[in-house]
């Protein structure tokens, strides 16, 4: 069956707090990881809360890259959408998990758009 979209979910368990906290960085991270991908940028926002955490969003002319942090669980959650299935998307993840330093995650794909 062919698919519309492939949507993957990221979960990086024990990662660095700091890191976690840092909008800077998380944006910096995320645009990088779409570039790598080879995914097109076409805009991006990006949001610290208070008093922790932080949300991101990098849309993309396949879809969205997307990030929320829980510092005080050391945990975040990424979502990549993308309508491309020939994004390198096993890059992006090993590289989140290393940039984050992250020693346990792990990554669903789920076909998007299957007529059933």
């Amino acid at each position: 069956m062919h698919a519309l979209g492939f949507h993957y979910l990221i979960e990086l368990y024990e990662c660095d707090h700091n890191l976690l906290k840092n909008s800077n960085f998380l944006e910096n991270l995320l645009r990088e990881s779409v570039k790598e991908s080879g995914a097109t940028e076409i805009g991006h926002v990006f949001h610290e809360f208070s008093p922790h955490g932080v949300s991101g969003v990098v849309l993309i002319s396949e879809s969205h890259f997307s990030i929320h942090t829980w510092p005080e669980h050391n945990y975040a959650a990424v979502d990549l959408f993308t309508c491309n299935p020939d994004l390198k998307i096993q890059h992006v993840y090993q590289k989140l998990k290393k940039e984050l330093e992250s020693p346990k995650s792990s990554i669903l794909e789920i076909k998007r758009g299957i007529e059933i």
